[in-house]
């Protein structure tokens, strides 16, 4: 009885709310505390969208902003060994009045006032306060009027304030150390190619501007036509057509790939899932060359096609925080409307251009025409697929879905949603049992899928594999409907699941390269071996625990300190710190890793490796070498390349210790 009134009395402690219980946090600790909300997902620094690639462009963004009003046309970026970054343009420099609000106080900035700030990006008064409040040490100098007011904050706290006269050039320098706490950005790193390439992407769009990133100069003489010139994998089928007007910029060309590729920006922002304005350019490009020809269907024009359009818009607004989708519907806020503005540009320039250049739109005719021969020849074919498609979404044997998806456009969480591609069903069952079941589906393949090179489209409809593949990602008609944000090759590391990995990319890069180049495939990297040593085998015990008190929950147990090596120096490394005698097993398959232990490896810090396309890859050339018909050339490459490495001592003999 006695417990019973306990455990009654703990029941209603627990559901008390009070006074107590309501907080107001300033902006800064409301920013540290839900940084999500700011910055989107938080990561390491392995992938473009997180969070510490978020923090550089803000800054950033500020500087183009100067850029556009046409104040100051050099930006320099620059990050240490340390990580440290810096940012120094030469605009006007910010009002040094109120320079502690504009980099410390929610909802404070200059662009809220149309006048000053006509087309730009950041127009909430959050951008650099998010830096400063997740930055360890922050600073901000603003050079003006021979003045320059220099203050150092860490974590969003306002530590020194000094004003001093000073003969630099006017402008703003800003400089911030990422926060790496255990809450925050643990263990990142900044990848110089994302850097790069977000770099590359300001210059496209903003001609004349000049950005030295660590001593080396990025600049771009010919706006988007640099970047579809920069970023396309096959060769166009006429000259890049490149046309600008007062608040818009598009490029365009066909190529000889299958679907259709958008790079699309607004005020410098790169909208990564488009919105408004890229959906008004599919719309209306289709239609004006429709219009010109007298016929064919939109599918059969857009097919191929490779396209950039960059609008500027006064006050826009985005689906989030991290801007990488518009929502708006106007130019201005009493404007027209972007689709209309846009439609009217393109219907205007291209028709105008597709009259005075006849070999261009000879170029894209035949293009079309061979696509809609295509689309025809497989008509049959195509509607016992889809009917096929519709009957295994009722019940998908080889999906085991999940709840959230990124074609959820209201969840919050739909960036987290991946699907795991494996092999067999041992495989996939560890995955299924381990997996988080709201944002995490698995797709089961049979064996080695086809290879698909040199195939047309109608192999996608005539295998079922391929078949139920694109129905469970939803991609037949673009990635607009695209249901999972990570598409990731789970497969084992050996020669086998290597050559499963690579037809599964040669399928995605021969019908589906969009899904590439947007960064959405990845390699699921899982570990090759286990090191570990019962704790009554250890002669230092108290070190050990000491040692393995600070390691990740995930990497012990009650009984053992266990490390998963994901190569041969880890499992050195391991064998090193555990000493003498360590029990090692060696991970044939993902089939063999028990579900207890694959919830590690798939959850939050899950290793991924992103496929990436780039121009110079020479994808062509090497799809046609490795997935081709030239065998014995492949084959001499093999005999005359082969290594043959000894076995691992004791390796055998140590994993069939249990």
């Amino acid at each position: 009885m006695k417990q019973e009134e306990n455990i009654i009395e703990g029941q209603q402690q627990q559901v008390q709310y009070t006074d107590d219980n309501i907080q107001t946090l300033t902006g800064i600790e409301h920013i540290r505390l839900r940084p999500g909300m700011y910055i989107g997902r938080l990561g390491d620094g392995s992938l473009p969208e997180d969070g510490i690639y978020v923090l550089l462009k803000e800054v950033i963004d500020n500087s183009i902003d100067e850029f556009k009003m046409n104040a100051g046309k050099r930006i320099e970026v620059d990050i240490d060994e340390k990580l440290r970054v810096s940012v120094r343009d030469y605009g006007r420099g910010i009002p040094q009045g109120k320079l502690v609000e504009a980099v410390s106080v929610l909802n404070t900035g200059g662009k809220y006032d149309s006048k000053a700030f006509k087309k730009s990006v950041g127009l909430n008064g959050v951008g650099v306060k998010a830096v400063n409040a997740l930055s360890a040490r922050f600073e901000v100098k603003s050079y003006r009027e021979g003045k320059v007011r220099a203050l150092t904050f860490a974590k969003g706290v306002l530590q020194t304030d000094v004003t001093e006269p000073t003969n630099d050039e006017t402008g703003t320098y800003i400089f911030f150390e990422p926060d790496n706490s255990e809450k925050l950005f643990k263990n990142y790193q900044f990848q110089s190619d994302i850097v790069e390439n977000m770099l590359r992407n300001y210059t496209y769009l903003n001609q004349g501007l000049i950005i030295m990133y660590n001593g080396r100069r990025i600049v771009s003489r010919n706006g988007l036509r640099d970047l579809l010139s920069d970023s396309m994998t096959t060769d166009g089928l006429y000259p890049i057509v490149h046309m600008k007007g007062e608040d818009i910029e598009i490029a365009f060309t066909h190529t000889n790939q299958y679907g259709e590729e958008y790079h699309s920006f607004v005020n410098g922002q790169h909208t990564t899932q488009g919105g408004t304005h890229q959906s008004a350019f599919k719309e209306h490009i289709a239609r004006t060359m429709k219009e010109y020809f007298g016929k064919y269907e939109y599918s059969d024009i857009r097919n191929g096609i490779v396209a950039a359009i960059a609008i500027n818009v006064e006050e826009p607004v985005f689906e989030s925080q991290t801007k990488i989708k518009l929502g708006s519907t106007l130019m201005a806020p009493e404007g027209e409307s972007i689709s209309k503005y846009v439609g009217d540009f393109v219907k205007q320039q291209v028709d105008n251009y597709l009259h005075i250049h006849t070999d261009v739109a000879e170029a894209i005719e035949n293009k079309v025409k061979e696509s809609e021969r295509e689309r025809k020849a497989m008509a049959g074919v195509t509607k016992l697929a889809r009917e096929r498609a519709k009957k295994a979404n009722l019940h998908n044997r080889k999906l085991r879905d999940c709840r959230i998806h990124y074609s959820d456009t209201k969840d919050n969480r739909k960036e987290e949603s991946s699907i795991f591609i494996t092999e067999g069903d041992s495989a996939s069952g560890s995955i299924t049992k381990s997996r988080d079941v709201n944002t995490q589906a698995v797709f089961s393949l049979r064996g080695k899928p086809l290879n698909s090179y040199g195939l047309t489209k109608k192999v996608v409809y005539e295998n079922e594999e391929f078949n139920l593949l694109q129905a469970a990602l939803d991609i037949e008609d673009g990635l607009d409907t695209l249901r999972y944000n990570k598409v990731i090759v789970a497969t084992d590391a050996d020669v086998d699941g290597m050559h499963i990995r690579l037809l599964i990319i040669t399928f995605f890069l021969q019908f589906f390269p969009d899904l590439i180049k947007k960064g959405h495939v990845y390699v699921l990297q899982t570990p090759l071996f286990r090191v570990r040593n019962r704790r009554t085998k250890i002669k230092n015990k108290k070190v050990i625990e000491e040692a393995d008190a600070k390691r990740d929950p995930k990497e012990r147990k009650s009984d053992f300190i266990t490390h998963y090596c994901y190569s041969e120096e880890e499992r050195l490394r391991a064998i090193s710190e555990l000493g003498p005698d360590p029990e090692i097993t060696r991970f044939k398959g993902l089939g063999e890793i028990s579900p207890e232990e694959f919830v590690h490896f798939i959850g939050p810090d899950m290793r991924l490796e992103q496929v990436t396309l780039h121009k110079n890859d020479q994808v062509a050339k090497l799809l046609e070498y490795y997935m081709g018909k030239n065998t014995m050339e492949r084959q001499n490459f093999i005999i005359d390349n082969l290594v043959v490495e000894e076995d691992l001592p004791d390796e055998a003999e140590a994993s069939n210790e249990e």
